[in-house]
């Protein structure tokens, strides 16, 4: 498949058909393909020679998609950031990603000047340029073909949490989307003109889930935000308007929300009949819900790190599933893929042994943007089916069963967080910036498998401390200028000393004892 051309097709067969939707915002095939068209003639005479990566900052506006297809029309990987980040985190991938332009569909925070970076801002006065003089001043004007991007280069480039404190890029090409792109659209049986549901922000690679398995199908995007989902009333207010959904993208975290509220059944959804989840822990509670409420729907539990392209397994979760299994499985991996589970020497291990999860196959990221040693650790070459493939550990612990692949947990410190993975030590690392705090650890509560939230340790650098409660609303407020909202722990506990095993090194263990 050329995904872009496939794409294309759609274009010149339903021109005036929705692409995507955000509330009264909308873009139709052919919009998004000339104003993407006209985005990448201009970026390609202001970055004329190299391929550098453009940071793209946004959140569910439609034209965050015709930022991404100008990118790649251009030969030039995009960074996708949500507005919901902090201002600290998105100028350190800014430093990271050493990149000469920034896109937004939106209005930038002023704290986002960056004096190396041209800066496009649609919503914005303060900038010279804007997206809809782009469009118009470059309207009509093709890029060249020979200038996008090849399936052995960049596609994207998504950030997540790295252990030191800082975030690290991961590189995806167009051959990685494209292989779970042809996947996704034959195991989802992906008919033409669907309405896909998409919940999560585009920095979070389940979006392509449903942005990309919509679009090379004729499919539209319906765009829930991040208001939506704090406010229920209004959320279920936009599930009326929503009601011709036929394919619903998103983490089960989001799903158990919905199931709180009693209405949320097949009659507020007549036309949804494929559940897509992705991103963590699908609890057999949840697929039972699901089940009743949903009659007419198949339910899919997938899984798959960033490193791989979204997902490499997947499972049809119907009721001999659920009675059977508990923990459910992730499911059967992907045929151009395979799954291995190793032990700490690299050495496979016989089916139902617990090890390593690693994946080999086209999937597979080529490695960290800008972080050769970091990559050397995790990605090497192993052979499948005759080829050389990459390959990634992935430091998820599993088993095989019969072709079936189950899920253990993290063998790190790394957890998955209503659907965002997350690095303690980043956590760790951001609390010891503080200047009031000497060391901590973080840890998660865990129920039936699941992160629940995360507790964080504290010792002060100053053991004074009157008021706790200052303190700790202290401490929240401050990490939450430098880590999303998603990352500050829910407890905090102060302790006069960390406990401390054999090899002096934080005894982790007896600290989580106290959590149970």
């Amino acid at each position: 498949m050329d995904l872009l051309t496939t794409i294309a097709n759609w274009v010149d067969k339903i021109p005036e058909q929705k692409a995507c939707i955000h509330r009264e915002d909308f873009l139709t095939y052919r919009q998004l393909w000339d104003r993407s068209d006209a985005l990448a003639v201009w970026i390609s005479t202001i970055i004329p020679n190299d391929n550098s990566p453009v940071i793209v900052y946004g959140h569910k506006q439609p034209n965050m998609l015709t930022a991404f297809f100008g990118c790649v029309k251009s030969g030039h990987a995009y960074i996708p950031i949500d507005e919901a980040l902090p201002i600290d985190r998105i100028l350190r991938i800014i430093g990271n990603s050493k990149c000469k332009l920034i896109i937004s569909p939106t209005c930038l925070p002023d704290e986002l000047v960056f004096d190396k970076s041209i800066i496009v801002c649609d919503e914005s006065k303060k900038f010279d340029l804007s997206l809809s003089a782009i469009f118009n001043e470059f309207s009509g004007k093709r890029p060249s073909i020979e200038r996008r991007v090849t399936l052995d280069d960049n596609y994207y480039i998504m950030y997540t949490s790295g252990s030191t404190g800082e975030p690290k890029g991961v590189q995806l090409t167009l051959g990685c989307l494209t292989s779970f792109v042809e996947w996704g659209l034959a195991e989802f049986r992906i008919q033409a003109n669907q309405m896909f549901l998409n919940q999560v922000p585009f920095s979070f690679d389940v979006s392509f889930m449903d942005s990309y398995l919509a679009l090379v199908s004729g499919g539209t995007v319906r765009c829930i935000d991040k208001e939506m989902i704090a406010n229920p009333r209004e959320l279920f207010k936009e599930f009326q308007v929503a009601d011709d959904t036929n394919i619903w993208v998103s983490t089960p975290s989001f799903a158990e929300m919905c199931l709180i509220e009693k209405t949320f059944t097949q009659s507020m959804f007549p036309k949804l009949h494929t559940f897509l989840f992705c991103g963590e822990i699908f609890t057999n509670k949840c697929a039972q819900k699901l089940t009743d409420r949903f009659p007419q729907a198949t339910l899919y539990n997938t899984y798959g790190p960033t490193e791989a392209t979204v997902a490499v397994t997947s499972l049809q979760v119907n009721q001999k599933m659920i009675d059977d299994y508990s923990p459910l499985p992730v499911g059967y991996c992907k045929p151009d893929c395979v799954i291995r589970i190793i032990d700490e020497q690299g050495r496979a291990l016989p089916d139902g042994e617990k090890g390593e999860l690693a994946i080999v196959g086209p999937s597979v990221s080529p490695g960290y943007f800008q972080n050769p040693e970091l990559s050397k650790k995790v990605f090497y070459v192993d052979q499948y089916q005759d080829k050389s493939f990459r390959a990634y550990k992935t430091g998820d612990a599993a088993y095989i069963q019969n072709g079936l692949v189950f899920y253990c947990g993290r063998l790190d410190f790394q957890v998955k967080l209503h659907g965002y993975r997350i690095e303690l030590g980043d956590i760790e690392e951001n609390l010891r910036l503080i200047a009031i705090v000497k060391n901590a650890v973080v840890l998660p509560v865990t129920k039936d498998g699941k992160c629940e939230y995360l507790t964080a340790f504290i010792t002060l650098a100053d053991q004074e401390r009157a008021n706790e409660f200052e303190l700790i609303s202290s401490i929240k407020k401050q990490l939450a200028d430098r880590l999303p909202d998603y990352m500050v722990p829910r407890r905090i506990i102060f302790k006069d000393a960390m406990p401390m095993n054999p090899n002096g090194k934080v005894n982790r263990k007896k600290l989580q004892e106290e959590l149970q």
